[in-house]
């Protein structure tokens, strides 16, 4: 069973006439399309989507990344699921509307498919997995010694919800503590609380390589965001709960981290 899938499109963009205005941020654009694959391919689940708009959605998107639209250069976008219900929609679209050499709709504008990568020989940011096979390296002890550093590069602006304001700093117990809550979400086996606060407490920043980006999100609503890397190292090793930090810095890669992660921020993965 796939419960977790990261598509990657490869989208070929239109002739763009001279001087019309472009999206500085497609997320909105990848979010809508998103919400139409589930229209098409489970309504069910769409509908249960759209009468609660507070409940954490099961899917992840980008914007678009790559090259230059107006260049014509090739261009990804990328969606994730974390559900099952959510995976198989993404992969009936794969043989339907996103099928290679179909058109793709986004801000009101026509995109070729090129090539739907879920295999990550086909795209680094492709891929697929099963609860059982993302948690049991870790928690079932087959990695006896997790290592002591963990390090992430967050691929789009990211920031946390705290306070009621948004932080772009990826402060150990923001970042675990957004993982966990995600994977609770969704996972059919909850991760204990006091996660969160062994980060806050044992985990401290090693390296970083951060800059600030701003998003427009929609018009007169910006948003600031990091990008880069950074390397997090426990101060009091215990076996099992930086297994669990692990289990959780793999889940990134298809949860993503952070606020806005179904308009296209908070795109995260490993860093080596």
């Amino acid at each position: 069973m796939t419960d977790l899938l990261s598509l990657a499109l490869t989208l070929q963009p239109p002739e763009i006439p001279a001087g019309e205005p472009l999206p500085a941020w497609w997320g909105r654009a990848a979010h809508a399309l998103a919400l139409r694959i589930l229209d098409r391919h489970d309504p069910a689940l769409a509908a249960r989507i759209h009468d609660d708009p507070q409940a954490a959605r099961p899917f992840t998107v980008s914007s678009l990344w790559g090259g230059r639209i107006t260049a014509g250069e090739p261009l990804t976008l990328r969606l994730t699921a974390l559900s099952d219900p959510m995976a198989a929609a993404l992969q009936r679209a794969i043989a339907g509307p996103l099928a290679p050499g179909s058109s793709v709709e986004l801000d009101g504008r026509l995109f070729t498919v090129q090539a739907a990568a879920t295999d990550p020989r086909e795209h680094p940011w492709a891929g697929a997995a099963s609860w059982e096979e993302l948690a049991s390296p870790w928690l079932a002890a087959r990695i006896p010694n997790p290592p002591r550093h963990i390090a992430l590069s967050f691929a789009s602006p990211t920031t946390f919800k705290t306070g009621g304001r948004h932080l772009p700093l990826p402060l150990p117990d923001l970042v675990f503590g957004s993982l966990l809550a995600r994977w609770n979400a969704f996972a059919p086996i909850a991760l204990p609380a006091e996660v969160r606060r062994y980060a806050a407490e044992c985990l401290v920043i090693t390296r970083h390589r951060l800059h600030t980006r701003r998003v427009p999100l929609k018009p007169g609503q910006n948003r600031i965001g990091m990008i880069g890397e950074v390397t997090f190292r426990t101060l009091n090793y215990d076996r099992y709960w930086m297994s669990t930090l692990h289990l959780l810095a793999d889940f990134a890669f298809y949860g993503g981290l952070g606020a806005g992660t179904t308009m296209g921020l908070g795109q995260c993965r490993r860093s080596t």
